[in-house]
């Protein structure tokens, strides 16, 4: 299985799209600061992702991610949970972090993903 994935700097709010096979272990390599492009927006949190069958067909997604059509089509996907991102959660005060530290551990918790 290969993967076209997005990660959001927690930093600097902004998108970073691409593509892999090994999903957790890509995203432990741009938290940790292995990978250049990201390295200097981390924390980086996992905000969507995409499973394709080959690596050609992720590739080909991510690169369409990354034109002014993709990007409009992850605001479309993602409206809902972006307008409520920078909310403060209710009786907690807390605001982006609560929010995608929250997002995160549903997806690591999405029993489709474990193989």
């Amino acid at each position: 299985m290969h993967y076209t994935y997005v990660l959001m700097s927690e930093r600097d709010k902004r998108f970073y799209p691409g593509s892999t096979s090994d999903l957790r272990a890509r995203f432990r390599a741009h938290n940790a600061g292995r990978v250049r492009s990201t390295a200097y927006r981390a924390p980086l949190a996992l905000v969507y992702y995409e499973a394709c069958l080959s690596l050609e067909d992720a590739r080909r997604r991510e690169r369409f991610l990354k034109t002014g059509k993709g990007k409009g089509y992850l605001s479309h996907r993602l409206a809902v949970w972006l307008a409520g991102f920078h909310a403060p959660e209710a009786g907690t005060g807390a605001g982006t972090t609560g929010r995608a530290g929250a997002a995160l551990a549903t997806i690591r918790n999405n029993k489709l993903e474990r193989h």
